[in-house]
Parts: C-alpha cells; structure tokens; sequence
C-alpha cells in the first residue's frame, strides 16, 4: 500500500473510532503508530479532533511527536499543556531532537527542562545549543561512541558488550586520539569480520571524513548524497568530535527543504497549520496577494502608455496576452534551472558567464523557432502578415530578456539575503509582463500607425 493510501486509511480509522466514541480502539490505534505518523494524523484534524487526538497519545510520545509536527501545529499543542506534561514530554529525547523542541517552549519550561537534567545531559544539550539549528551541529546527536587507535578489537568489543546498548543508527565507531581528537571510522562490519586480536588502527578507515560542526545543512546533504554517508563525525574548529549525524536527520533536512520551496513558490511557510482561524490565514496570505497586485497594476500602466494603439489597432488587445505568457514559462524555466543550482553549489563566478551566455542562446534559439510558429498562426488567423511579423519580434525580445531575467533574478536574490524560491518568481513574471507588453505595444506602434 502507498503512504498516502496507508495515511488515509489510519485518518479515516480514526474519524470512524473518534466519532463513535471508542476511545480505547483509537488510543490502541494511534499508540501503535510512529510519531512522524501521529504527527501526520495530527496536522490532517481540525482544531477540535486534534486535541481529542492529542489527548489519548501516550506520555512517553508526546515529546517524539512534538518534534514531528509542523511549527504552528507544535505552537498550538503546546499552548494547552500544563508545564510538568511539558517537561515529562521531553524526558529520554535525543539532544538534537530537544534543542529543536527547546527553541517554540516558554521561557520559564526550557529553563526547568534544563535544570532537570543531570551535568553531563546539561552540557551536551548547550553543546547542541551552541550551534544554528541549520548547521552540522544544529543536527548533530551529541550521544556517540569513540575508542583509541592503540586498542584491540576484542577490547573494543569488550567494552561494547559493557555499554549493553548502541546509539540509532550506529553503522561506524569513531577513532579519536588523547585529546579526542578525530583519527578515523571502525565499521562495525570490520569489527565483526576481521582477527579480534587486530589493532582497531590496522582496520579502521580514514576515508569517512567528518564535517565542521558550522557546516551549512545544504552542504550536509550534499555530503551524504556524494559520499553514500549513512552517518558521518561531526568536529569542531580544533578537530575534535563532538557529535555525529545520520542519515535520518538527512533526510528530514531533504523533505524540509521540498516543502520549503513548494510552498515558497505561493508565498506560503511550510510550517503553517492548515486548519487555522480564516483570519488568520487570510492576514498571511494578503501580503503576498498585495505584492502580486503591485506588479499586475505595473503591468496595466504598461499596457496603457498604448491605449491609443490598442484604440486604433483592435487586433493588438487580441493578441497582446501571447506574448507575455510565452516569456513567463520560458523565463520561469530558467528561473528553475538557476535557484537550484545556487541550492546545490553549482555556479559560482567562474562558470556563471558560461551559464548566462548558454541560457541567452537557448532564449534566443526558442525566441527564433516560436517567432515563425506564432507569426504564421497570426497571419493565416488574421491574413495580416505586418501583425505576424509584430508579434514575431515581440517574441524574440521578450524570450531573450526572459532567459537573462531567470538568470540574473535569482543570483541578485541571494546577493540580497532573500530566498529565490520566496520571491523570484513574483519578480519574474512583473519582468516579462512589462517586457512583452511593451515590446508587442511599442513595436505596433512605431511599425502599423
């Protein structure tokens, strides 16, 4: 069964159970789930099904769940709970998952969270702490496990047998020196397979290279995609370790930055709750609808600096649409192509003439091929072969301006600190909007009065 399908079966389960009154059936059913599923159960509910939801989750999942839902979900849960339920919540999480709950807790909850720790807990919680939350260290778990170089493979196992458990997603071991400083990676696979009277530095690995702790998480993904990484060491500026991340956290970095720019594309947050007031959604929505407005009325004083084309010429106010519409999707395709290749780290100031020159011959190209398409379609539609050679050339200039347009508008985003998802295309489409009624207008009315 696919996850949707699986998603809308537990959902509709639960309307079943919930509105029939079997407590007991749903409480079994949602406690058997994971948290991220819970989580997803949680942000499909209206407000007053979420909190009869929230209310029979089990104590020891609440702080696992908390950490899964959506920010404004996470706010609105956390509103209600009384400040013991709070601190219980985060009892036995892992640090990073604490750090992040840590940040939407009140003032006065995070201080007790924190006293409630014991000295060790408390200073690798700070560890954490220390760190962005969109950095190597804002990821990192705190809780690994490190043997010296000089030590055999039957002490290493040993003193894994003493420990009687393994963190998540132990795949390696790291090797440190006096000063934990970082040497290499055992791979519990060598340490299994190989002579337990072996030095762990006869069998250890130097190739896992582990990732400054103020590490961007982009580049973190980029690790773990390049590397096939299923955990890597984290280090700090003197080389030491001091924590470790896995490949779930990754992944979590990987669906965030998916949601982010699918919703970033309507000026939305990916963190906002679907279910709140409509006042409230409505006021989130309203600036961007306003920007939008902004442009479109930009466009229209345009479109009338030719009213009196249009007045004489009734054909252009036909056609006048084409042109446009023909540059956003172009430009928008080079819109695409730019901002991901800034997320990913590939164009910098040494192939970025390159890449302009190749998308300005690609507009150019297109800009030629649909020019004789468009003009032909005009003149056997209108038997005008002067508004066929019109909007041909209109289309030239404006594929061409659109292809510079998504090149250019993404690079001067992130130069100026904002998200290109956010905002590029709202830039975009007002560039091509004026390009392509000014160039069809201006050109009707230099060429046909």
């Amino acid at each position: 069964m696919e996850v949707r399908e699986h998603m809308q079966a537990n959902l509709q389960r639960l309307r079943e159970q919930l509105d029939s009154g079997r407590m007991r059936s749903a409480r079994v059913m949602v406690n058997s789930l994971h948290p991220s599923e819970i989580a997803r159960l949680l942000e499909s509910l209206p407000r007053n099904e979420r909190a009869l939801l929230w209310g029979i989750v089990d104590a020891d999942q609440e702080g696992d769940v908390l950490v899964e839902v959506a920010d404004e979900v996470r706010d609105d849960l956390i509103k209600d709970m009384q400040t013991d339920r709070l601190i219980a919540a985060t009892e036995g999480m892992e640090f990073d998952d604490l750090a992040d709950l840590l940040a939407d807790l009140p003032e006065q909850v995070t201080r007790q969270v924190i006293q409630s720790l014991d000295k060790l807990d408390r200073e690798r919680l700070q560890q954490v702490l220390a760190y962005d939350e969109d950095t190597a260290g804002g990821l990192m778990n705190v809780d690994i496990v490190t043997v010296r170089p000089d030590v055999s493979l039957e002490v290493v196992g040993r003193y894994l047998r003493a420990r009687g458990e393994m963190p998540d997603g132990t795949d390696l071991i790291f090797v440190v020196d006096r000063d934990n400083g970082y040497v290499g990676s055992l791979f519990l696979s060598r340490l299994l397979t190989n002579d337990p009277e072996l030095l762990v530095s006869n069998v250890m690995s130097t190739e896992v290279m582990p990732i400054p702790a103020h590490t961007p998480s982009q580049q973190v993904v980029w690790e773990f995609e390049n590397r096939d990484l299923l955990s890597a060491p984290v280090v700090d500026e003197a080389y030491k370790v001091v924590g470790r991340i896995t490949v779930d956290d990754v992944v979590d970095v990987i669906r965030d930055e998916a949601e982010h720019s699918l919703m970033s594309a309507a000026g939305l947050d990916e963190e906002d709750d679907m279910f709140a007031p409509v006042v409230q959604s409505a006021t989130r929505r309203a600036l961007w609808l306003g920007v939008n407005l902004a442009t479109a009325f930009l466009a229209a004083a345009v479109v009338d600096l030719f009213q009196t084309t249009i007045d004489k010429i009734v054909l252009l106010a036909v056609l006048m649409p084409v042109v446009p519409s023909m540059g956003g999707v172009a430009g928008s395709q080079s819109l695409v192509i730019i901002t991901r290749a800034i997320a990913l780290g590939q164009i910098d100031k040494s192939n970025a003439p390159g890449i302009l020159r190749k998308e300005l011959a690609v507009g150019l190209l297109n800009g030629l091929v649909w020019s004789v398409v468009v003009g032909s379609a005009t003149y056997l539609w209108f038997g005008d072969i002067r508004i066929g050679g019109l909007i041909g050339a209109a289309m030239i200039i404006n594929l061409f301006v659109a292809a510079l347009a998504g090149f250019s508008i993404p690079l001067t985003l992130k130069r100026l600190n904002i998200d290109p998802a956010l905002a590029g295309g709202v830039v975009l489409t007002t560039v091509t909007d004026v390009i392509g009624y000014a160039a069809f207008l201006g050109l009707g009315a230099m060429l046909l009065l």
